[in-house]
């Protein structure tokens, strides 16, 4: 195999939920990641030379994105290097709580796991992934979850493949601001998985991030007429879900042209397992 092309498919949280806090300032939390049908692709290319990476959007075309650090990193811990080009063809929102970034890594490990025959396991890629992020380890393992801990702890779980309209207004929220934030809900009580759907779920960061970036209120109100509307991670994102198809696209229409995230707007599928998974069993 001297290439491959793979998707790196979306998430949303279904909740949030920050139920501690921990003595090195990072966050204890419960949360579900819904995989979707939708996201970023890449190709990964054997080539004479080093490693170079390409993307459709020029402005992320960083020495230091996710990607390359991504393929360092394996290199790094395995010792296997080939001279390689990846591109990426950037679909989702950057900086959106969609995953992007995270998931882009995710494949990049996968991928080039493959590609460099380095014979790492699912849980060796996993740890790898865990250090360029918190929501890396979902896309590996390749299954829409119940998480806690960081998010790192994972279970599988089944979910209704139910279709979601996102919207992504245009502003840019700091993960850190939030999660530093005096306001910020902190003591939210832990839930059990066995009750999961359950009522009275929400986003803790939600409120927060409504109050101090007025688009995404904004959006989130204007899809509230339509369905639950909910943040997805610290944002700027918001979805809500539609029975079908059908449903979500003829929402998607209904969106006002100076609306928060129209330009973005896309409608998606929730899955259980991810399209990354089905494609490397079919590469």
């Amino acid at each position: 195999m001297n290439s491959i092309t793979l998707p790196a498919p979306a998430k949303l949280n279904l909740f949030l939920h920050i139920t501690g806090r921990r003595p090195d300032g990072y966050h204890d939390l419960q949360t579900v990641f819904q995989l979707l049908d939708y996201g970023d692709e890449l190709t990964f290319t054997l080539a004479d030379g080093d490693l170079s990476f390409s993307c459709s959007r020029q402005d992320l075309e960083s020495p230091d994105n996710l990607v390359m650090r991504a393929a360092r990193l394996l290199w790094q811990e395995t010792g296997i290097v080939r001279g390689t080009r990846i591109h990426l063809d950037k679909r989702l929102p950057a900086g959106g709580g969609v995953g992007g970034g995270s998931s882009d890594a995710a494949t990049t490990l996968l991928a080039l796991n493959r590609l460099w025959q380095c014979g790492l396991d699912t849980r060796a890629l996993a740890s790898l992934g865990l250090s360029l992020g918190a929501d890396v380890p979902v896309f590996i393992h390749g299954h829409s979850a119940w998480a806690e801990g960081v998010g790192e702890n994972l279970q599988p779980i089944d979910l209704p493949e139910r279709w979601y309209l996102v919207l992504t207004p245009d502003c840019h929220v700091s993960t850190g601001v939030i999660f530093t934030h005096p306001q910020l809900t902190r003591d939210t009580r832990p839930l059990k998985i066995a009750g999961f759907p359950f009522s009275g779920s929400k986003n803790d960061c939600e409120s927060l991030v409504s109050d101090l970036y007025p688009p995404i209120k904004k959006a989130l109100d204007w899809l509230a007429g339509y369905g639950e509307s909910r943040l997805t991670g610290t944002g700027a994102s918001v979805f809500a879900a539609f029975a079908t198809e059908a449903e979500a696209r003829q929402v998607m229409t209904l969106v006002p042209e100076q609306a928060p995230g129209k330009s973005s707007a896309f409608v998606a599928r929730g899955v259980n397992v991810s399209p990354l998974q089905k494609a490397l069993d079919e590469a």
